[in-house]
């Protein structure tokens, strides 16, 4: 009965974080169009700008280190060297896919809404590139969806979950903490990986006739 409800849990959890997803997306734009949530999202990293403290300005500059594209690619070159030692291609092939697609994804949304970056005088990092989406949220989601898709039937799934989750959450706050980002930049970067790693999950599921796939 337990595993049954385990099975039925797993199998829901796509189409909720592609709910979550769209949601998160469909909100950050409309931040963009509307003045009033626009201006509090300038509002918020006002505040937090007027209390940082040295040590969490280390943590956060180091967290926009880890959370490049660099470290991004090194990273997950490693989990797919990994997965190709253990002869586990598809899994490879998913990593791999997953990631350029949301690179293109984030690169491509930033040309196309063109998004300032917030004032300097906020910056504690340097920037390239428009403010929306964040880059460091999609690939901290990305990584993240893909830990919690690959682990399904890893026994410390639940484990993996929450570091997946806590990973994202941390990149994404820093950026705003950076004064690099505005909160919706955030938010919408969290939406493409969402989005696009389970579209990509479920293509699989479906040519695969499963919806699970091993660690």
């Amino acid at each position: 009965m337990l595993q049954s409800a385990n099975i039925t849990k797993v199998n829901q959890m796509p189409y909720w974080l592609l709910g979550v997803g769209f949601f998160l997306f469909i909100f950050s734009v409309l931040v963009l169009f509307i003045p009033s949530l626009n201006h509090f999202d300038l509002v918020i990293i006002e505040w937090i700008s007027q209390h940082r403290t040295v040590h969490l300005n280390t943590i956060a500059i180091t967290l926009s280190a880890m959370g490049g594209i660099p470290f991004v690619l090194f990273l997950t070159s490693l989990w797919c060297f990994h997965q190709g030692w253990y002869k586990k291609y598809t899994n490879v092939v998913f990593i791999g896919l997953g990631l350029i697609g949301s690179t293109a994804t984030v690169w491509l949304l930033k040309y196309i809404f063109s998004r300032p970056r917030p004032p300097e005088i906020y910056h504690l990092v340097q920037s390239y590139g428009a403010s929306f989406p964040s880059a460091h949220s999609v690939y901290a989601a990305t990584l993240g969806c893909l830990a919690i898709y690959l682990s399904q039937k890893h026994s410390k799934h639940q484990l993996i979950c929450v570091c997946a989750v806590t990973w994202l959450l941390i990149m994404g706050i820093s950026r705003v903490y950076l004064g690099v980002h505005f909160p919706s930049d955030v938010l919408a970067g969290w939406s493409i990986a969402f989005i696009w790693i389970t579209l990509l999950y479920l293509l699989y599921a479906k040519f695969s006739h499963t919806k699970q796939i091993n660690f």
